[in-house]
């Protein structure tokens, strides 16, 4: 008899989804693929709902009593926990205060939602959801859950005030959540990898609907776009200023081992060919980072900056193991200028590191500086100097004799007049400090490809 209750519970919890899932298809044509991207299972929760990225599960009673409130409530009940998969939170790096990262995810998924004007999900908020609603529209452009999380951080709730924020959007269980530090086994596509996919074309599919429908879900668009745009990967950017060079090494692309082995059973001990040495590898050497230190520029995001640099510093296969680095610090003037040949002299300056300068933005004096350096022979291959900045100001008017890469670094950038020989990149401040610090380390986010390069 118990089975049979069990049963009863389930097939009557799997009718419930079903009928909820077919509304929200009705009304959103647009989600088919990620309504459709998770099966059903029946677990004890502390919410009626919860994923794993691949199951549904759900607590039958928890569910019979949300339905009973209004069908309005399941599908919102429903669509949350689809939206934490569309825009991946569970698999994004695992921030320091977890739980209010946990708040964050809700808090962004709650608010797209509401911003819905579908009357399927439509619940009226109450007065303090409201305002809370006014606060995220006043400081964030787009409320995605990196940029919640910032503003809560800044805010320094009390106890009571998180518990009366995770009481009112709360609405989902985060236990079955995976660790991004694990990664899946096999060749199989990744659930990860799954729901980017449908990220992606969920976004095609809004973008390509008629006007009206998709004014409906504009909230929604925003955030999907910001979740889809193109990542950065400073590791990958930074092979198009290496050189070639010889170093110390066996070459065994070179080596042929059947004539190694040949020479061995007819001599003895004289192979007729041995590896070669040294070999010719592609790595950075020369290389200048100039560092905008105009009022604008933030001292966190600049030392996040330099983590990636000496991340990758300490990695061999990026760097020759003697490099010459110049940092340069500026405004409208050069600060300063910092000599860097190995990784431990970058760790020793950024240990020490503070910003120098506080004026204007102007590019061009950086400009000067470097090529009065190339006139001294400071350097021996300069390939290039990447100047990172979030903010406007005067370009050279010539391209100098070296690849030049403006990096601007703004919430809400608006697109910078930089000239055809430059190359452009736009980064949000989440896309350094999502990061992992160690180049061995690829737990917590997967390498993307970078994106196309603006000249």
């Amino acid at each position: 008899m118990e089975n049979d209750g069990e049963d009863r519970l389930r097939k009557i919890g799997e009718r419930i989804l079903a009928a909820s899932r077919m509304e929200l298809y009705r009304n959103m044509r647009f989600l088919d693929l990620a309504l459709s991207g998770l099966s059903y299972e029946m677990r004890p929760l502390a919410k009626p709902m919860g994923t794993d990225g691949v199951r549904l599960f759900y607590d039958a009673d928890r569910l019979l009593s949300l339905y009973r409130q209004s069908r309005a409530a399941v599908n919102r009940s429903y669509l949350h926990v689809v939206f934490h998969c569309v825009f991946r939170h569970l698999w994004k790096p695992r921030r320091e205060d977890r739980e209010l990262w946990n708040l964050a995810c809700d808090i962004a998924m709650e608010f797209v939602v509401d911003g819905l004007r579908q009357r399927c999900v439509r619940i009226p908020p109450s007065w303090y959801r409201r305002n809370f609603y006014d606060t995220l529209r006043e400081k964030l452009k787009v409320p995605t859950a990196e940029r919640v999380y910032a503003m809560l951080s800044g805010m320094r709730l009390s106890a009571e005030e998180r518990g009366r924020l995770d009481g009112e959007f709360r609405a989902d269980d985060h236990s079955f959540w995976p660790d991004p530090r694990k990664r899946p086994s096999g060749r199989a596509l990744s659930p990860r990898q799954k729901w980017e996919d449908i990220g992606r074309k969920m976004q095609t599919n809004m973008e390509t609907l008629g006007r009206d429908r998709a004014e409906q879900s504009q909230a929604l668009l925003r955030q999907v776009r910001v979740e889809n745009r193109e990542r950065y990967d400073y590791r990958r950017f930074l092979k198009r200023f290496a050189v070639l060079r010889e170093e110390p090494g066996l070459d065994l692309d070179s080596f042929d081992p059947i004539l190694y082995t040949y020479g061995m059973s007819l001599y003895g001990n004289m192979p007729l060919v041995e590896p070669q040495e040294t070999r010719e590898v592609k790595k950075v050497e020369d290389f200048v980072i100039a560092i905008d230190t105009s009022l604008s520029c933030s001292g966190r995001l600049v030392r996040s900056f330099l983590e990636q640099t000496y991340a990758i510093l300490k990695d061999s296969e990026s760097f020759f193991r003697k490099v010459n680095i110049h940092i340069i610090q500026c405004d409208e003037a050069v600060r300063s200028d910092r000599k860097i040949t190995s990784g431990t002299e970058l760790r020793d300056y950024m240990d020490h590191f503070q910003l120098i300068g506080s004026g204007g933005t102007d590019f061009r004096p950086v400009f000067r500086y470097v090529d009065e350096l190339l006139r001294q022979k400071a350097f021996t291959r300069l390939k290039g100097l990447i100047y990172f900045t979030d903010g406007k100001g005067v370009f050279p008017r010539r391209r100098p004799p070296y690849d030049a890469a403006f990096v601007f670094l703004r919430e809400n950038f608006s697109d910078a007049d930089v000239p055809p020989w430059a190359i452009k990149l736009i980064l949000e401040p989440e896309d350094l400090e999502d990061m992992p610090k160690d180049p061995q380390d690829n737990s917590t986010q997967d390498w993307e490809e970078p994106p196309h390069y603006e000249y």
